[in-house]
């Protein structure tokens, strides 16, 4: 029985090899094979030519992103030398003043003088930080807050009303622009009923 796949009544010279073949010729009699290429070696150029104009407008952008970071930075703490220039010159009034005070004679400045000169001072200068956003938190008769109080102890509450009142201030505390400095130190008043 005769293998299917081998044809052998086919003569020897019929069958030709692919190097016999070559390639097809185009309408000019060169290759078909050098369009291919040479649009290939077009696209690859351009391709090529992309790249660096890619690759240029990322150096570009990156170098403008270290600028921008760089003067973001610079212009930051300039913003925050003015701010705590401002700052410290809506105190000088108030330094000025506690060095008046602080300068009394006391043989012949009364105790209740120079007692009032420093709350003099200490209004002026909460006066002026207040200006810059600073608030003091003082509770006394009011409800506990966690969120701005510091519960440091309990007493008994007379009423069932006064439950987590605050009873006494300790320390005050400060909130600047919204944001806790310090909580308040305080005493709470609870019921036991």
């Amino acid at each position: 029985m005769t293998d299917p796949t081998v044809n052998s009544e086919l003569p020897d010279e019929t069958l030709a090899t692919d190097d016999e073949v070559g390639a097809p010729a185009d309408v000019n009699g060169s290759a078909a094979t050098d369009l291919p290429v040479d649009t290939a070696r077009e696209a690859v150029r351009e391709l090529e030519r992309q790249l660096a104009e890619h690759r240029d407008k990322y150096v570009r952008l990156f170098a403008e992103f270290e600028n921008f970071r760089r003067r973001s930075a610079k212009e930051r703490l300039e913003a925050e030398s003015k701010g705590m220039g401002a700052l410290i010159a809506g105190l000088l009034d108030a330094l000025d003043d506690l060095g008046r005070v602080a300068h009394f004679d006391p043989a012949t400045t009364p105790a209740q003088s120079i007692v009032d000169g420093v709350a003099l001072v200490e209004k002026k200068v909460l006066k002026s930080l207040a200006g810059h956003g600073l608030v003091v938190v003082n509770p006394e008769g009011e409800k506990f807050d966690p969120a701005v109080h510091e519960a440091l102890t309990a007493v008994p509450a007379a009423l069932p009303e006064e439950d987590e009142f605050v009873a006494q201030v300790y320390q005050v505390g400060y909130t600047f622009n919204g944001q806790l400095l310090r909580p308040a130190r305080v005493v709470v008043k609870q019921w036991h009923g």
